[in-house]
């Protein structure tokens, strides 16, 4: 039986590219996603057609039991998950303070932080009784850096982060390797830059800074989280940051937001 490698928001960015890559290498990937039934199985197709195993299901991951009935199904009739990657983001544009509703800070955080809580509930302890396993968490520049605009989105990342240091602290001596990996740039990602530019805005971004390597590029980024899957615990990488050759690191870059 092979490994099962859950990823939950399964896009055409990061998170599709990462479910490509353990494909390849031996793992059935479980892509979960909240919408884009096509999208999801034209990923499945790729998938299969290079010779993985995949499967695919849509989930809204703020639903209750929503995270709590995949982990327990997946684990009685698929295998038992060995690599799960929390894929999700919070981002709901620049709001000033006064615009941004109580149910609007309340779901940044539902959807970045307290389902990663959930998710480390339900599968951390499956992972500790076997005694290993991995958890790999998709961060941003929110997580180390909190800007004009962004207080669901940097409340919701912080707490994450902060989440994934507690659940090292305690999972760590069990053999459970979690790792918080911060993604400090743009991503040629349809799914998510691409919807929040538009299509041309993001053609042009991608002829103009992609075509210099100034977007960073799902496929690479998948070969990280790869790498650190299968790390020696005695140098695992429990936070790292990606950003493109040409950018400024997070704590260089000026950020001035107009609202």
């Amino acid at each position: 039986m092979k490994p099962v490698c859950l990823i939950i928001g399964a896009g055409a960015g990061i998170g599709g590219h990462v479910g490509i890559r353990f494909a390849r290498e031996g793992y059935h990937v479980v892509l979960c996603r909240r919408s884009n039934a096509l999208g999801l199985e034209n990923l499945i197709k790729e998938i299969e057609q290079d010779g993985g195993s995949a499967e695919g299901r849509l989930i809204n991951i703020v639903d209750e039991n929503a995270i709590e009935n995949l982990v327990s199904d997946i684990e009685k009739n698929t295998g038992s998950i060995e690599v799960v990657i929390h894929n999700i983001g919070a981002q709901i544009g620049n709001r000033r303070l006064s615009e941004t509703p109580l149910k609007t800070f309340e779901l940044g955080w539902r959807l970045s932080c307290f389902s990663l809580f959930r998710l480390a509930y339900s599968v951390l302890p499956l992972m500790a009784q076997r005694g290993k396993g991995t958890l790999l968490v998709t961060s941003s520049t929110a997580a180390q850096r909190g800007n004009a605009g962004q207080h669901s989105h940097a409340a919701a990342m912080g707490g994450r982060r902060m989440l994934c240091q507690s659940l090292n602290a305690e999972f760590a001596m069990q053999n459970i390797h979690v790792a918080h990996i911060v993604i400090d740039g743009a991503v040629d990602a349809p799914d998510t830059l691409g919807k929040m530019l538009g299509d041309e805005a993001f053609e042009k971004l991608r002829q103009e800074k992609g075509s210099e390597d100034g977007l960073m590029l799902p496929e690479y980024i998948a070969d990280t989280y790869f790498h650190i899957a299968q790390q020696h615990r005695s140098v695992w990488t429990h936070e790292l940051d990606l950003r493109s050759f040409s950018d400024e690191a997070w704590w260089n870059h000026a950020v001035n937001i107009e609202f």
